[in-house]
């Protein structure tokens, strides 16, 4: 890649694999936009019990994410599948680490997108989408979701809300992404990555 290509983070969380598959739909959807590049992170499962430690590297999958991914990108495509109408608390514990980078202002103008994965089709993805974009709207990023001239948008029976991508993994995770999910996920991506050349000019 050229030095002139700049760098979306996405970001996600994944237990089943269903997030991984989306993270990387949304990749490819970056990556089809000229000047952006995707740089796809997770982060590391946290224990109820006691701090874990977990390796520095991943044995395989997306390299853990550091804050220097978030300083260094021009936007975020943030995913994690639903926990009772929120976020999974992995994904939670990494954003409660980044006042250092509210305090400096580092996200602030930058856009963001999000995407997630639930067990049913009313299983609270737009609440987890919601819970999302709270400290993303503290940091003062700018939220990026799917107009409904996306026509998967109005034809889905499975995922796709206005706020984001998303999926309907079944009660075993067992689902695939539909065809109307995975275009909704390659939409999410262009729609970042075009709206973040734009705000850094």
């Amino acid at each position: 890649m050229g030095s002139s290509m700049r760098d979306i983070l996405v970001l996600f969380y994944s237990r089943t694999g269903a997030l991984r598959q989306m993270a990387q739909l949304v990749a490819r959807g970056i990556n089809g936009v000229a000047g952006a590049q995707a740089r796809v992170r997770t982060v590391p499962a946290v224990s109820t019990v006691c701090e874990a430690l977990e390796p520095a590297i991943p044995d395989s999958g997306a390299p853990y994410v550091g804050l220097t991914d978030l300083e260094e990108c021009i936007g975020l495509a943030l995913g994690s599948p639903t926990r009772f109408g929120n976020m999974a608390a992995p994904l939670k514990y990494f954003l409660d680490s980044t006042s250092g980078l509210w305090l400096k202002g580092t996200l602030a103008g930058k856009p963001a997108a999000l995407f997630t994965s639930t067990s049913t089709l009313h299983g609270g993805q737009e609440s987890t989408a919601l819970s999302m974009m709270l400290p993303l709207l503290h940091h003062g990023m700018v939220i990026v979701g799917l107009p409904y001239t996306e026509p998967e948008l109005s034809t889905t029976a499975s995922g796709g809300t206005p706020y984001g991508a998303s999926h309907v993994a079944g009660m075993a995770s067992d689902r695939s992404i539909t065809e109307e999910e995975h275009r909704l996920c390659l939409a999410l991506g262009r729609r970042l990555a075009q709206t973040a050349l734009k705000l850094a000019r």
